[in-house]
């Protein structure tokens, strides 16, 4: 066997290695991540069958419809809170989960980009004649690594942009549910 095809050997396995060791990285923080969601939202559904309880026997208990109405509309506000709050959670389980692959995502693709790096340049101390091929090669590797980082900055710029509409989403509508109670 050609000395070049057992380093390709050697890299095909130490790259199927790392990409092993990326997809447990994923399914670990994704887990992470639906464990995180769905504790919420069991606190969520908790706490508001208390609320709701309790809630219902003070309106239940009410003496007159002045006092009805005035309980109901005192649980809008509260409610409205809780719902913005909750988006907030959400968001930054969703913030977290999105920053935890980009990272194992960017260090996969710097080890990648450095193995064949390496790969490339042993090849070429190894074969006599083959730079001009070599060139093409390393080339080709420097080309995908810039498209992917393109396409890393253009997902957290658009990540960005979502967090800040949800950001003023939030924001408007806290601001609309004081301006009543304000009035």
């Amino acid at each position: 066997m050609f000395p070049i095809q057992d380093q390709i050997s050697v890299a095909t396995k130490a790259n199927l290695e790392a990409n092993f060791a990326l997809y447990n990285t994923l399914t670990s923080k994704t887990l992470e991540s639906v464990e995180k969601l769905i504790n919420l939202n069991i606190t969520a559904a908790r706490t508001s069958l208390e609320e709701s309880q309790a809630a219902t026997r003070q309106i239940l208990a009410a003496k007159d419809p002045q006092e009805f109405f005035s309980l109901v509309a005192a649980q809008a506000k509260p409610n409205l809170e809780k719902v913005v709050a909750y988006g907030g959670h959400l968001n930054s389980i969703a913030n977290s989960a999105q920053a935890e692959f980009t990272k194992a995502a960017e260090s996969q693709l710097a080890q990648f980009s450095r193995k064949v790096t390496e790969l490339v340049e042993e090849a070429a101390q190894k074969t006599p004649g083959a730079d001009g091929v070599l060139s093409v090669f390393k080339n080709a590797v420097g080309n995908a690594t810039s498209t992917y980082e393109q396409f890393t900055k253009s997902a957290k710029q658009a990540a960005e942009a979502v967090n800040a509409t949800v950001n003023g989403t939030v924001t408007q509508i806290a601001q609309a549910a004081a301006a009543p109670a304000k009035a």
